[in-house]
């Protein structure tokens, strides 16, 4: 059970924008405390604590049960009071890179799995290149070997596309699992779009 209430529930503010991933457990807190509620991602209805906890769980759904009640898990909640967006940044990890770079070599393009990629540095640190979103990328065995303490100018091996820092989205904050109801809020040109300032 308590690999359940760690299980990511999408979180959303009150005018439906994705704000963040929330544990199971934190959001049946705050659904139970009256400051969010959960949706049907097939319905868009919405429920209070008291109606959600009343709903049977159907044959494949996943819940939590006490001694009194079943409780189907959440996927998606919204806020009740909040509207802003928050400023989310991206945590410059290995996960995260691999997210960024989308499990692929930033060399050649190849996708030979996650125990053949490497994080290798643009600009080599033997010639003051930084551990940062904007130096490092994915490069599978063959091509860091072959670009070894080069840039890639050097070596004559051009990336695919520069390095950044990635926006934040939920998929940076669920941990390896992918829910498919979430793509029903999260549309990739809501979160493409670049913002008026």
């Amino acid at each position: 059970m308590s690999a359940l209430l760690e299980r990511p529930t999408l979180v959303l503010n009150r005018n439906w924008q994705p704000v963040g991933v929330a544990s199971v457990a934190r959001s049946l807190t705050q659904v139970f405390c009256g400051t969010a509620r959960i949706v049907d991602p097939h319905s868009y209805q919405l429920y209070t604590w008291e109606d959600w906890s009343n709903l049977a769980p159907g044959k494949d759904e996943p819940f939590i049960s006490s001694q009194l009640l079943k409780v189907k898990i959440p996927e998606v909640v919204s806020l009740v009071n909040y509207d802003r967006i928050p400023r989310n940044t991206v945590t410059f990890s290995r996960r995260n890179v691999f997210k960024r770079d989308q499990y692929m070599c930033q060399y050649c393009g190849s996708r030979p799995g996650s125990e053949y990629l490497t994080i290798d540095h643009v600009v080599p640190r033997s010639q003051g290149g930084e551990s940062s979103w904007e130096n490092c990328v994915l490069a599978c065995v063959d091509c860091n070997h072959r670009k070894a303490n080069r840039t890639p100018a050097e070596a004559h091996m051009p990336m695919r596309k520069e390095p950044i820092r990635p926006r934040w989205t939920p998929v940076y904050a669920a941990r390896r699992v992918r829910i498919e109801s979430w793509s029903k809020f999260v549309s990739e040109a809501y979160w493409d779009t670049e913002l008026d300032t």
